[in-house]
């Protein structure tokens, strides 16, 4: 067994490294980059609904007391990918870009009597990006075709990974606790080139880098009461810590004239310049027959609070501190259920999990001092049970998420998302008798 838990763990560590960013938004040159989806392929399909859920034959890591519920014969190993398609509208100009990604992987199985344990890896936040805007240089005052011309380059890649560990217990019954300890690494590189055609005109560059080496922690509580033999509402808590993540946030900045071949270099540094958010969360979950799950999440994430580097120039004095302002407090909201007639001996399509879900997100960055891109989104899923001699709990989840993010005189990102989740359920811990 823990031969087989070891190379498990071993195959989802080199597979997660091979990921590429999940993302091609500009917003991702925001704040710590676009915010990744917490939540298995399960969730995905409810629109990542999770605050209430508490099953035997799911990974939930968004609410770790979820864990207690895990079936104690059972080693559950779970893996998603995504592929989205997305179109980006600006001032009636359309361009469309399509990415897929490793979204998470993950095992639980349970330790001992009312206690599971949890293992995984998942990304946290994904920059990537790639964009020029050009103009001429005195356009305003005088165009002119033979005038020198300016661009303005933007670029990013990287983003936030995260290991986690988590374990869940259940010391009464109906009420559970948990916890989640992850090491969160990962580097965000934003850079800025600013050419012209004119070569007598210096070329600059900004690099801002960041490297990040930390941890997070998560909690959650759920607690379960039975309002009939058929029917209970369980009640999610979820709290993770908000701290500095120790990381120097460094910016680079070059000037090159290519007529002389020259190049001129200044370094800024911040020292411990970023940080996490404290994050809240609250869901509600009725469960009819084990067979109608409908639920609510809310979420607030607490950004307001966290200053941001910032390279200003003023008074032809260059600065690189830390500003606030730059980010705001987010809210989701989300609604979604699930539907399975659970009935293994009537046939296939009543072993079918329908799933659907809605939320809608308020932003997390501001830009030029007006709020970011809120999100609206929508989702649709189906779990397909694989089904043979010795297996009918292992799942695949196959699910469709529409996602809308716009803000006024902004970018507008219409994103279709597929996402695709194999949940193994074996019997590894069953004791067999020989007759």
């Amino acid at each position: 067994m823990k031969k087989k838990l070891t190379a498990v763990f071993c195959i989802a560590l080199s597979i997660t490294a091979m990921a590429q960013s999940g993302t091609n938004s500009p917003y991702s040159q925001f704040g710590l980059g676009t915010l990744a989806p917490q939540s298995t392929g399960f969730n995905r399909g409810m629109n990542s609904l999770a605050y209430g859920f508490h099953e035997s034959n799911q990974i939930n890591f968004q609410n770790p007391a979820s864990y207690s519920a895990l079936d104690s014969l059972s080693f559950i190993f779970d893996a998603g990918v995504s592929l989205q398609m997305t179109n980006f509208e600006e001032k009636g100009r359309q361009k469309n870009a399509n990415n897929g990604n490793i979204e998470y992987i993950s095992a639980a199985f349970r330790a001992f009597k009312h206690v599971g344990v949890s293992f995984g890896l998942l990304p946290y936040t994904n920059v990537g990006y790639n964009y020029t805007s050009s103009n001429n240089i005195n356009s305003k005052q005088n165009p002119s075709l033979e005038e020198p011309t300016y661009s303005n380059t933007f670029s990013g890649s990287g983003g936030l990974r995260q290991v986690y560990l988590g374990l869940g217990w259940e010391p009464i019954k109906g009420l559970s606790l948990g916890a989640n300890i992850a090491y969160l690494w990962g580097e965000l590189e934003r850079i800025v080139i600013n050419s012209y055609s004119d070569s007598y005109i210096n070329t600059l560059s900004k690099t801002y880098s960041y490297d990040v080496r930390s941890y997070k922690v998560d909690f959650g509580l759920q607690y379960t009461h039975k309002i009939s033999t058929k029917d209970a509402i369980t009640l999610g808590l979820s709290y993770s810590l908000g701290h500095k993540l120790g990381s120097n946030a460094v910016c680079n900045i070059i000037s090159k004239n290519s007529q002389t071949a020259v190049n001129d270099t200044t370094n800024y540094s911040i020292k411990d310049a970023l940080k996490l958010p404290h994050v809240y969360g609250i869901g509600v979950m009725w469960n009819h027959n084990n067979r109608l799950k409908l639920g609510f999440d809310y979420q607030m994430q607490k950004w307001s609070d966290i200053e941001m580097p910032q390279f200003n120039v003023i008074n032809n004095k260059a600065s690189y501190t830390l500003e606030g302002g730059q980010l705001k407090d987010m809210q989701k909201f989300t609604f979604g259920g699930e539907y399975c007639k659970g009935d293994r001996y009537r046939g296939f399509f009543s072993r079918l999990h329908y799933r659907a879900g809605v939320s809608y997100s308020t932003p997390y960055i501001m830009i030029n001092n007006q709020d970011g891109p809120k999100e609206i989104s929508a989702s649709i899923g189906l779990g397909i049970p694989i089904v043979n001699n010795y297996n009918h709990k292992s799942l695949l989840n196959v699910g469709a998420e529409w996602v809308n993010r716009s803000a006024t005189g902004l970018i507008n990102e219409n994103m279709v998302r597929i996402n695709i989740g194999l949940t193994f359920n074996e019997r590894w811990f069953a004791k067999f008798k020989v007759r």
